[in-house]
C-alpha cells in the first residue's frame, strides 16, 4: 500500500462504535463508584470512608469529563482526531485510582 492510501480514514461505522464503547465504560465507571460508595458506608461512616467515597466520586467527576469530551469530539466530524497521549494518560490514571480507592474501601 502506498502511503497516501494509508492515510486515508474509512469513515464507517468505526467513530460510532469508539462512542458507543465510551459510553460503556462511563456505564460501567459509575457502577464501580457507585458500589465503592455502598461499600464504604456500609456498616457506618468511619472518617477514612467518607475521605475514600469522596475521592472515588471525585475521580469518577474526572472520568466523566474526560469521556464526555471525547464522545463530542468522535460526534463531531466523521473523521475524528485520534485520542491525544494526555488525554489517554488522565483516563487511565482516573480509572486506576478509581479502582485504587474502590480496593482500599473493600480491604
Amino acid at each position: 500500500m502506498s502511503g497516501e492510501a494509508l492515510s486515508v480514514r474509512d469513515p464507517g461505522l468505526q467513530p460510532e462504535r469508539t462512542r458507543l464503547a465510551w459510553r460503556r465504560t462511563t456505564l460501567a465507571s459509575t457502577v464501580t463508584a457507585v458500589l465503592a460508595v455502598k461499600a464504604g458506608l456500609h456498616g457506618g461512616a468511619s472518617p477514612f470512608g467518607i475521605v475514600a467515597c469522596a475521592l472515588c466520586c471525585g475521580l469518577w467527576l474526572a472520568f466523566l469529563v474526560l469521556a464526555h469530551q471525547r464522545i463530542r469530539a468522535l460526534a463531531a466530524t466523521a473523521s475524528p482526531a485520534p485520542l491525544a497521549p494526555r488525554h489517554a494518560t488522565s483516563v487511565v490514571l482516573c480509572t486506576i485510582a478509581t479502582a485504587a480507592c474502590a480496593l482500599a474501601l473493600v480491604v
